[in-house]
């Protein structure tokens, strides 16, 4: 890997910064001062420095997001703030992405990873990846309506939801349980009983809980447990996700 790559990765520099930085000698490779920043180094063994501070290496990183309702799930929008925004400018330069998306006013459990071969794999239909969502309705579920919406319902545009699983904590509160995402699903599904989606949280995805000590806007990495549970069984890897789909890799549940 290129030494102004490995910069880039970690969200240390730009490359024109790191340059600059190379030529000005603030660069350091096993204690070698290197003055071109396209140097050549082993990103697992050789130790970088910049400006005497380690650098230390991630092939790829994997954020919770306790995502706040106005955010708009992308990598970026000229108009709104996104999800992007809300991480530090370190985690902003290393090209993450949400890991399928919320509506503008859902809130909750998002995952921002660079690893789209994991991506890919937990928002395949074949995965069947659970996806909670407690809700707040306008009216009361009958058990008629529970029913109906467990069995897959019939969407404006003729589609036909999957089933889900419905479990009712208030009569107009509760947590439903899908294994697809499709555009404003759970709010369609809800107008089809004559009912209205009033508040919507995703609470967890993939078996992955949102931390309750997170607060609103928050983030913090996957813990070791949580990154095991997102990144098994691939089953693609990341360079032949990009031959396939290209080189920019979005998202959309």
């Amino acid at each position: 890997m290129r030494l102004d790559k490995f910069l880039t990765h970690t969200g240390t520099l730009t490359r024109k910064q790191a340059s600059a930085a190379a030529k000005a000698g603030k660069l350091c490779v096993n204690g070698m001062i290197v003055k071109r920043s396209d140097t050549h180094i082993d990103p697992e063994r050789d130790e970088i420095t910049y400006n005497g501070d380690i650098i230390s290496y991630q092939k790829y990183t994997y954020i919770m997001l306790n995502k706040p309702s106005g955010v708009v799930s992308a990598t970026n929008d000229p108009d709104q703030k996104t999800v992007i925004d809300l991480l530090p400018e370190t985690l902003q330069k290393i090209h993450l992405f949400p890991c399928g998306r919320l509506d503008k006013d859902t809130l909750g459990l998002v995952i921002l990873t660079n690893d789209g071969a994991s991506a890919h794999n937990q928002l395949s239909p074949k995965k069947h990846a659970e996806k909670e969502y407690m809700f707040h309705c306008l009216r009361p579920l009958t058990p008629h309506a529970c029913e109906q919406l467990e069995q897959g319902v019939f969407l404006s545009d003729g589609y036909k939801t999957k089933p889900c699983k419905i479990k009712i904590e208030q009569p107009t509160k509760g947590i439903i349980t899908l294994t697809e995402g499709k555009y404003h699903q759970i709010k369609r599904m809800f107008e089809t009983i004559d009912n209205q989606i009033l508040l919507l949280e995703r609470i967890s995805f993939a078996g992955i809980a949102l931390d309750p000590s997170l607060p609103r806007g928050a983030w913090r990495p996957l813990s070791s447990e949580e990154e095991a549970t997102f990144t098994k069984n691939s089953g693609i890897t990341n360079e032949s996700l990009k031959h396939e789909i290209g080189s920019k890799i979005e998202f959309e549940e």
